[in-house]
């Protein structure tokens, strides 16, 4: 009986992050110094849609953030964004056009033209 290669559901995280993001996140971040504690993945106002998502380094959780653990990689996720992120799943892909993270969201309703914002 073979395994499933797709990352185990994180306890109470409302995405999920593919083996490949999980890895060019952990790549990305050890060349950064000094290492950040974690990843911030969020929901913020603007673009043509009404929300972008944003994906920054942290060293620390803010006061209204939980903390998802994927493997070794920390997870920050502020109360407001876990709303617009629940059953969201990250992917990292590599194309002939390009690189780059992608986010599939069953809570989309629309998204713009350029494909990097959406109205929930």
């Amino acid at each position: 009986m073979s395994t499933p290669t797709s990352t185990p559901e994180v306890k109470n995280a409302p995405l999920t992050l593919t083996d490949s993001a999980i890895a060019k996140v952990k790549e990305i971040m050890a060349q950064q110094s000094p290492v950040p504690a974690g990843l911030r993945v969020g929901v913020v106002g603007g673009g043509c849609s009404g929300f972008s998502y944003s994906m920054q380094f942290e060293n620390a959780a803010g006061a209204m953030d939980k903390t998802f653990e994927f493997g070794d990689l920390k997870v920050f996720i502020d109360a407001t964004s876990i709303m617009y992120l629940q059953g969201a799943k990250v992917d990292y892909v590599e194309t002939l056009e390009g690189a780059g993270f992608k986010f599939e969201n069953p809570n989309v309703k629309s998204t713009c033209g350029c494909g990097s914002s959406f109205s929930a």
